[in-house]
């Protein structure tokens, strides 16, 4: 039963992970305008993955979107498949989990087959979760590093900078996205032990008599009524099996054959 209830778990865990990693990497605001400097503007600024959009005191938003793949920076564009590539394991990883639920029988389906897809399931679930971890907090590197330099600059009198972004609500969301898709993915390993059915062996016993090794296994027994007659062997020194004709019967020599 336990076993059942780290599965379900572990499922259900992962799929609130897959789904914010989804919600995540759609979302517009993984890096939002810094107003701490000019609290009160006209316009404020926020981007995305997909998309850069402005949005304006009259409640006016325009989003336009990245046409083309080479002005991006390099970092840029590989948070962008880390993000993919965890979502596409992600999505596998639940298909096959529902396919591996104890609770759901397809057919013959063996124990030890669930096992199997309930650990690849998992290693999936972790791998996924560990994409979306590591695309958040490159990005957010890239942010950190971004706003320290254009704070510098404007320290140092260079008035003409472009604005300061600091974390939008995208990278929470991813975060705890990952984790919980790293979550469920353990939860799902862990009842991957408990799937593996318990094979039981007999093996034979030996016992040394006499100075003979006689071995006793287990099986059928024959249990004999008493009244078997003894098995008679007429065979000997000297005897020989008289020979068969064609006809079946057997041909016993005669007095004239030993002159």
């Amino acid at each position: 039963m336990s076993t059942t209830i780290c599965q379900v778990m572990g499922f259900l865990v992962a799929s609130l992970g897959v789904g914010g990693s989804i919600m995540a990497t759609a979302m517009d605001t993984w890096s939002t305008q810094d107003l701490y400097d000019n609290p009160v503007t006209a316009v404020f600024q926020y981007q995305g993955l997909w998309r850069s959009c402005v949005r304006q005191s009259s409640g006016f938003t325009e989003c336009r979107g990245y046409f083309t793949i080479l002005g991006l920076p390099a970092m840029f564009q590989a948070v962008r498949a880390l993000m993919i590539v965890g979502i596409v394991l992600g999505i596998l990883g639940l298909l096959v989990c529902i396919f591996a639920l104890k609770c759901i029988r397809i057919g013959s389906m063996e124990d030890t087959a669930k096992a199997n897809m309930t650990l690849t399931s998992g290693i999936m679930f972790i791998v996924a979760g560990l994409c979306a971890i590591t695309g958040v907090s490159v990005f957010a590197n890239m942010l950190v590093t971004n706003f320290w330099m254009s704070t510098t600059n404007m320290y140092q009198g260079m008035q003409n900078v472009q604005n300061r972004y600091t974390f939008g609500s995208a990278l929470f969301v991813g975060w705890v996205a990952g984790g919980l898709a790293l979550v469920g993915g353990i939860m799902m390993c862990l009842a991957c032990k408990g799937l593996i059915p318990e094979e039981s062996r007999y093996k034979a016993v030996s016992y040394n008599a006499s100075g003979r090794n006689i071995s006793y296994r287990t099986g059928p027994y024959k249990v004999g009524s008493g009244y078997e007659p003894e098995p008679k062997t007429r065979k000997g020194a000297g005897y020989e099996e008289a020979p068969r004709s064609e006809d079946g019967r057997r041909s016993y020599p005669s007095k004239y054959d030993y002159v």
